[in-house]
Formats: C-alpha cells, sequence, structure tokens
C-alpha cells in the first residue's frame, strides 16, 4: 500500500511539475484574443462542471451546503485572487518573471501558519528575508519597473493562493476529486461573473493559437495541474505540496526565452537565486518540523 501511495504521489509532483510551469505562457498566448479573467475562469467553470458532472454519473455523493459554501470561499482565493491575479498581471509582465513572483508562494504560507500558530522558525525566517530580498531585485526588472501595478498583483496573486491554501485544510471540503471539482466550479463561475461584471466580452474571432492556449490551459492547468495540486495538498505536507515553486520558475523561464521570445536580464536571474534559496530553506524548515504524513 505505501508503494502505491507513493507512486501516486510521484506522479502528482511530476504531474504538477511539467504542468504548472508551462500555463505562465500559455497564459501569455491566451490574452491575445481572450480578456483576462474569461482566461482565468472559463477553463475552470468548464473542467469543473465536466468534472462534477462525471463524478455524479459514478454514484459520487454531492457536497452539502457547508462544503459548497467552504469550496465557494477556497475558490475565490485560489482561483479569483491566485490564478485570476496572475492572468490579469501577464497582460503587462512576461510569463518568466511572473513565474519568479509567484514562486514566493511557499514564503506566504508560512507566514499565514502563523493565524493557526505555526510560527516560522529560525531558519525561515532566514528563507522569508532572502525571498522577500529577491522580490525587491526583481522589481528592478523591467516588466515590474515598467508597470508597478503587474508586480503588486502578482505579490497578492502569491499570498491569496497561500491563503487559499492553508484555509481549505481547515474547511469542511468535499471528499477526494469532488473537492476539486467543486472549487473549480464555484471558483470558476466567481471569475467569470467578475470579469462579466466588469465589462469583459468574449471576441467573436479568437485566434486559432489563442484557442489552442486556452484548451491547452483547461486541460494541463486546471483537469491535471489543480487536481493533482489539491491530492497533494491533503496527502502530503504543505512543504511538499508548494515543492512546485522552485522547479516551476526556472522551467517557466527557459520555455518564455524559447517559445516565447522573452528575454531576461542578469539582475532577474540573480532574484531567481535568492527567491529559490529562500523557498528552500523554508521547505527545509517545514520538512524537519513536519514529517511527511505518508511515510
Amino acid at each position: 500500500m505505501r508503494s502505491k501511495l507513493n507512486t501516486r504521489i510521484l506522479i502528482a509532483l511530476a504531474t504538477l511539475y511539467l504542468s504548472w510551469s508551462s500555463t505562465y505562457l500559455a497564459i501569455r498566448i491566451a490574452l491575445e484574443s481572450f480578456p483576462p479573467f474569461f482566461t482565468a475562469g472559463f477553463r475552470y467553470l468548464l473542467v469543473g462542471a465536466g468534472m462534477y458532472i462525471y463524478l455524479r454519473r459514478r454514484s459520487v455523493a454531492s457536497p452539502s451546503i457547508r462544503q459548497w459554501a467552504a469550496a465557494a470561499l477556497t475558490g475565490a482565493f485560489l482561483l479569483l485572487g491566485g490564478t485570476g491575479g496572475v492572468v490579469y498581471a501577464e497582460q503587462w509582465v512576461g510569463s518568466g518573471v511572473a513565474a519568479l513572483v509567484i514562486a514566493t508562494t511557499p514564503l506566504w504560507t508560512v507566514l499565514f501558519a502563523g493565524i493557526w500558530k505555526q510560527w516560522p522558525q529560525r531558519n525561515e525566517w532566514l528563507g522569508l528575508i532572502l525571498g522577500f530580498l529577491g522580490i525587491v531585485l526583481l522589481n528592478l526588472e523591467g516588466d515590474l519597473r515598467a508597470y508597478p501595478l503587474g508586480a503588486a498583483i502578482l505579490v497578492l496573486a502569491a499570498a491569496s493562493w497561500s491563503f487559499g491554501s492553508m484555509l481549505s485544510l481547515r474547511l469542511p471540503m468535499p471528499k477526494g476529486m469532488m473537492s476539486s471539482a467543486a472549487q473549480m466550479l464555484t471558483g470558476g463561475l466567481i471569475v467569470l461573473l467578475i470579469g462579466f461584471s466588469a465589462g469583459e466580452h468574449v471576441p467573436t474571432h479568437p485566434s486559432v493559437r489563442a484557442v489552442g492556449a486556452l484548451i491547452y490551459l483547461a486541460v494541463f492547468g486546471s483537469l491535471l495541474g489543480y487536481t493533482a495540486y489539491t491530492y497533494l495538498l491533503k496527502n502530503v505536507t504543505p512543504a511538499l505540496a508548494t515543492s512546485y515553486s522552485y522547479v516551476n520558475p526556472v522551467l517557466a523561464v527557459l520555455l518564455g526565452a524559447w517559445i516565447g521570445k522573452e528575454t531576461i536580464s542578469v539582475s532577474a536571474i540573480a532574484a531567481m537565486l535568492i527567491i529559490l534559496a529562500g523557498v528552500v530553506l523554508v521547505l527545509w524548515g517545514q520538512l524537519r518540523r513536519r514529517p511527511a504524513s505518508y511515510d
């Protein structure tokens, strides 16, 4: 049983690393035709609704009212504040730079853990300081310096995603895959409603390239990536579940430079190394304090 569980965790981690590394560039391509909140919300609503129908046909119980409310609250922080913030900011900020800012997610997770009396230890505080120094250095990068609103939104997106992740562990969420389905369905609906309220309109003739990117985001970012993430949150420590944060930025920067023709400066590379060093210190501290429950 242990080897089977560990195999599932390894598959979930590999899925998360590969799928979410590429979504930053896919978002940038989708934005060529689609508005930001539609790009963020439609794919989650579509996949969430499809998963819900599939699970109900397999006789999985529908969430209770309390579980729907918990899923909606979590979905708002994760998908509106988190994913929605990233997509909105990528209207101005390159995909590689956006991934570097979101790499601070574990740092925010440690800070928010203090709400539930799990304050950072000494090496975790050092990691936090390093991570935020990296953010300061990253703000010298052209995209962030030219568009300070984009930089602020990305930082808030990382914080919102972290808070939502910690909150989801303490709310009466649905069981198994129904948890992912309910979060994506309700969260995606919230994001779409915000977009339509802001006056977003879906183009009648989007480019084939943008449609392909949106489909890619639905399959790899939402169906595979988000499901793997919610599975890991419930089966491993938060440190391991958020370990994608120091793998994805490197791959996202490489993909942005290779496919998206984005440039990355020396200061951005230095900031990446500093942020990743801070994240590693934080994760090391969490792993030492809370051994993984699946061992």
